[in-house]
């Protein structure tokens, strides 16, 4: 049977290059808001002889994840008795990055969007694909720590609010499964790092196929 890697936030950056990576040895679920960016990360997984399907879609949207979870569940079945989910992996590196501002001049609107599709969509996706991922599946999120940072009042408070219930679900399936782990990339070469800090020299940073390899590499993936 073929493994599946679902992988929310594929259109660009890590979710990008993590789907990429994991082609043609996954069949690739990729999650997206972007419909281009979704059809050329498509156009690569096939150069690479892998195959994908294509899910655009907003991931705060509760009925639509539902939908596709269930989706997931009957095309490819199931599990076993003994608990193996039918998703092998899921990526979540899907994000909303509001641009920097102070605490007293936040905007509202991109802090309602901020907790919506940082910390909402949390708590939907997670008993979506638990049930998929099965006890031998493995959830991968990735840290980034701004939390407490100036100017950082909207993306780092949702973040690290992110990652505080990554790190709940991982205490509580060390045991029982499936795995989950906390990643900690390298500064990356993107266009979301590049709107937090304008004019950065971007040589020293890491581009997101070098560094998903490496994480992969890590997890013997």
């Amino acid at each position: 049977m073929t493994k599946l890697a679902l992988i929310t936030g594929a259109s660009r950056g890590l979710g990008f290059a993590l789907a990429e990576a994991l082609a043609p040895t996954y069949h690739i679920i990729a999650v997206a808001r972007t419909v281009g960016g979704l059809q050329d990360l498509d156009d690569r997984i096939k150069a690479k002889g892998g195959e994908a399907t294509l899910a655009p879609m907003d991931i705060t949207n509760r009925d639509a994840m539902a939908h596709m979870c269930r989706s997931i569940h009957d095309r490819w079945g199931p599990g076993s008795p003994s608990g193996e989910g039918c998703v092998a992996l899921w990526a979540h590196t899907a994000i909303h990055a509001a641009p920097l501002t102070p605490a007293h001049h936040m905007d509202q609107k991109d802090w309602q969007k901020s907790l919506s599709t940082n910390v909402d969509a949390m708590g939907h996706m997670i008993p979506f694909v638990a049930p998929l991922l099965g006890l031998d599946g493995q959830a991968l999120f990735f840290d980034d720590p701004h939390g407490g940072e100036k100017f950082f009042g909207h993306y780092g408070t949702t973040k690290t609010a992110q990652i505080a219930l990554a790190r709940s679900w991982q205490a509580e399936t060390v045991k029982t499964g499936p795995k989950v782990h906390v990643l900690a990339p390298r500064p990356l070469a993107t266009a979301t790092r590049a709107r937090f800090y304008p004019g950065e020299d971007r040589g020293p940073l890491a581009k997101p196929q070098d560094e998903a390899a490496r994480l992969l590499q890590d997890l013997g993936l």
